[in-house]
């Protein structure tokens, strides 16, 4: 039930405990942490053991990463959606970042970009450094994502530009050559 903001003054001066102390909600869930799993080294000494290696990440995505994607761009004013080509020319690991280098067309109009990507988080922070920039973007602006590049944000220059949404998919690197009919062939396994 909820008390009346003119009977707060008296609820007050009846219990000053009462009046600070916090009412659950229905919802509420307490937060548990997470077991942390130690292993006993030599000696007594107790420590957190970490499986994840965003160093051997970051090598790995750098080889592996398509260095062709298409998509697309639309502002988040409703615009109208521009057709996007990013070309990474060269992905090179640093400790669990990934440097990138390459070009972005942006409606026609191609620009150099540079961005990191964190192989531990997925964080990407995209720059594009041309002048002028398709699809009505402001130079100054960045890409910026938590989901590689597959979808990212752009971050305007300025408070009354109101940003936009990117996304990638990888071109296809394997064109597979077409039979007499237009279909794929077939391949036996053996």
């Amino acid at each position: 039930m909820p008390v009346p903001l003119a009977a707060l003054p008296l609820l007050l001066a009846a219990s000053p405990v009462l009046a600070a102390s916090p009412q659950p909600a229905d919802g509420f869930v307490p937060f548990t942490a997470p077991v942390i799993q130690g292993i006993e080294q030599e000696g007594g000494a107790v420590g957190e053991v970490e499986t994840f290696d965003p160093i051997a990440r970051a090598r790995l995505i750098a080889e592996q990463m398509p260095r062709r994607w298409n998509g697309r761009y639309q502002s988040f004013s409703g615009g109208p959606v521009v057709p996007v080509q990013l070309r990474i020319d060269g992905a090179t690991p640093m400790g669990q970042m990934v440097d990138l280098r390459g070009a972005m067309a942006i409606g026609g109009v191609e620009s150099p970009v540079q961005g990191n990507l964190n192989a531990k988080s997925d964080q990407l922070d995209l720059l594009v450094l041309g002048d002028p920039l398709g699809g009505a973007l402001e130079p100054g602006g960045a890409f910026q994502s938590v989901q590689g590049l597959s979808l990212s944000g752009w971050r305007a220059p300025r408070l009354t530009t109101p940003g936009g949404r990117l996304q990638l998919i990888p071109e296809s690197t394997a064109a597979r050559p077409a039979g007499p009919t237009g279909e794929a062939p077939v391949r036996g396994l053996w």
